[in-house]
């Protein structure tokens, strides 16, 4: 078997010095980047910027004091670095809201939104896709640097490193494919499909704040306090994933990305090097919504049908919290999702529970909910997740 190695730092809150440190150790650990980064290189930093804007301390985006520690160490190397992720226009601007632009325009380092820089047609060998559109920052760079933040999230279960590569695509792209994939094992190999062609030289994962519960956008920030830094994106996630207390290869952009040979998912596989992984462990770590593919496996056939219709996850407004920004339906891939009267609706006959809206609400008024059949049958879902995080 390949093995791959993964070095996890402690560095408690987004103190910059302390940061750096952490990057500058971490990176030591998995042998330097003397054979990625030359003097000289043109550098594509991707970032987790989702839109609509939101300030750091909501534990959405990659913090951008992390990410400027980032930039400091890269800088000692090259002064050539792009920093970017494919955003919405708005106003104000996100990357002004989330502290971006005030950090690259102090450090003296480009940001660019993807969009305004255009994308490129690549060919794809994947699973489904056999070509894609793909940022040319990414594409004309000699390395990428990826930086993912630490997330659950309620469709994929985790967000990390892999599907970071996603927002290197452009956003009709990406809410086509929502509509077009609503399996998550199909979307998953999607995201796999675009990392294939997307792959970053190393990673650098935020997880000093990450997102718990119902992520990546809607979930609660919790204090981890690590980073964890590899050249093999896959093996990262894979560590990242048993940090929050998952089987790594029950996410399925780890599984396929391994299956394919695109990096190494298995533990068994991966050198872990700095903080030991049970030190940093939190077996407490609050998981999104359990999805009704973790529980109909152990049911009978006859019954499969059923127990899947009550155990979906379905997106529904909370009409109090909405304020009629019209962010769900301008991301929903159907059109299930409408302002009417100044308040969102969900069209249940339309909506393919692909978790955009709830994605990309800002206020909190977007709910996962089931049938009161699927919430009475909670307890046996919890009972089985937590055998899961048990086993070896």
């Amino acid at each position: 078997m390949s093995h791959a190695t993964v070095a996890i730092k402690r560095a408690g809150a987004y103190d910059a010095a302390k940061i750096r440190s952490a990057v500058e150790a971490a990176i030591a650990e998995i042998g330097g980047l003397g054979e990625v980064v030359r003097p000289g290189a043109q550098v594509f930093v991707k970032i987790n910027h989702l839109s609509p804007p939101s300030p750091p301390e909501r534990g959405i985006v990659t913090h951008p004091t992390f990410t400027a520690a980032v930039l400091a160490f890269l800088r000692g190397i090259t002064p050539h670095i792009t920093v970017g992720d494919d955003i919405h226009p708005s106003t104000p601007d996100g990357f002004v809201v989330s502290g971006y632009r005030a950090t690259c325009d102090r450090l003296g380092v480009r940001l660019v939104n993807l969009r305004e820089v255009g994308f490129q047609r690549v060919p794809c060998d994947g699973a489904i896709l056999k070509e894609v559109y793909l940022a040319r920052a990414l594409i004309e760079a000699d390395v990428v640097v990826n930086l993912p933040k630490l997330k659950t999230h309620s469709l994929t279960l985790f967000t990390g490193a892999v599907k970071n590569m996603y927002g290197a695509i452009p956003a009709g792209l990406r809410t086509r494919f929502h509509g077009q994939y609503k399996n998550p094992s199909e979307f998953n190999q999607v995201l796999v499909d675009i990392f294939s062609v997307a792959k970053p030289h190393f990673t650098i994962m935020d997880g000093l704040a990450a997102m718990e519960g119902a992520g990546p956008a809607n979930g609660s920030v919790r204090n981890l306090g690590v980073i964890l830094t590899s050249r093999d994106a896959v093996a990262l996630d894979a560590v990242a994933t048993r940090i929050i207390g998952l089987d790594p290869l029950a996410v399925g952009s780890t599984r396929y990305a391994h299956e394919r040979g695109l990096g190494i998912g298995d533990l068994d596989g991966i050198k872990v090097v700095g903080e030991p992984l049970e030190a940093v462990t939190a077996s407490d770590f609050k998981l999104p919504p359990i999805q009704a593919s973790e529980i109909v496996g152990r049911t009978p056939r006859f019954l499969t049908k059923f127990v899947t219709r009550q155990l979906v996850v379905r997106p529904e407004t909370v009409r109090k919290r909405c304020v009629g920004c019209g962010a769900c339906a301008q991301i929903c891939p159907t059109g299930a999702a409408v302002v009417v009267a100044g308040k969102a609706r969900i069209a249940r006959a339309s909506c393919i529970r692909c978790m955009c809206c709830h994605e990309v609400c800002r206020f909190d008024a977007v709910a996962l909910n089931r049938s009161a059949v699927g919430k009475a049958l909670r307890p046996l879902m919890v009972a089985r997740r937590r055998a899961r995080r048990r086993a070896p």
